[in-house]
């Protein structure tokens, strides 16, 4: 057989058969006077063989070694490491598909955040605060709103689980607290009035000290990652204000100020 015709026997192409020669997966018969080469049985047979380990999921580097071994101990050894590794991957495939059901039966519960996939305590938190805020201020939610929602989603897609479990803790927490909702909804109400302001606008002072009240003392130096440190230091909060307009940005510094200043008294 010519290398077309065996390719064709064991169902590759034939580049599939000299990437074979070239890895050492299939010897190279030598080949006849009119330079092409000359396949016979135990060729297609090696073929098929190599093909049968790959349909198993081995790498060709698995392959190599099971070749290798004559007596065929290798091959048992792989086979049972391929076994487990399938069941790790089915294992995780199952989570994976639970936690996208939950997410589809949220979705049609009308309960999907749009800054979602979240966990399933921050999109009840999100819920809480939602109904509490339409029952406090009817009407369009505040832009700042959505923002904290975002912030909050991205702290708990990077902070470490403690982290991200305190964070809910406090968050949860300040949302609780007697009057918090309505007072942090008349914030936002004000940074969202910054939106077209200049940074030195009278109004800004009053937004800080809104922000500001709307935090327990404690929770922005031992609590929220990354905001220990001062407001020009910290490249996350550097980044979280460049979303927002100047004039919202600079309340929101201001805010920490005053926060820092307490927190120092």
């Amino acid at each position: 057989m010519r290398i077309g015709e065996l390719a064709a026997l064991a169902g590759v192409s034939t580049r599939t058969v000299r990437h074979y020669h070239h890895l050492g997966l299939l010897p190279e018969p030598p080949r006849r006077a009119n330079g092409y080469r000359h396949y016979g049985l135990r060729d297609a047979v090696a073929l098929a063989r190599v093909r049968r380990l790959t349909g198993l999921g081995l790498g060709l580097d698995e392959v190599r070694d099971v070749l290798a071994d004559d007596a065929g101990r290798e091959l048992r050894e792989v086979l049972a490491e391929l076994d487990a590794d399938l069941a790790r991957q089915e294992e995780s495939i199952r989570a994976r598909r639970a936690r996208l059901a939950a997410l589809l039966r949220r979705a049609d519960e009308g309960g999907l955040p749009a800054e979602g996939p979240v966990s399933d305590e921050l999109a009840a938190l999100f819920g809480e605060m939602h109904r509490a805020a339409a029952h406090a201020r009817p009407g369009p939610e505040p832009a700042p709103a959505a923002k904290e929602r975002e912030l909050l989603a991205l702290l708990e897609a990077t902070a470490p689980p403690e982290e991200r479990e305190r964070l809910l803790t406090v968050v949860r927490s300040m949302a609780a607290a007697p009057g918090a909702v309505p007072r942090v909804y008349e914030a936002y109400a004000q940074l969202d009035a910054l939106a077209d302001a200049a940074p030195d606008d009278p109004r800004v002072d009053a937004a800080a000290r809104a922000v500001a009240a709307c935090i327990p003392p404690g929770v922005l130096e031992t609590e929220l990652p990354g905001a220990a440190a001062p407001p020009g230091d910290d490249p996350f909060l550097a980044v979280f204000l460049a979303d927002f307009a100047p004039a919202q940005a600079e309340a929101l510094r201001r805010a920490i100020g005053l926060l820092g200043e307490d927190a120092g008294r």
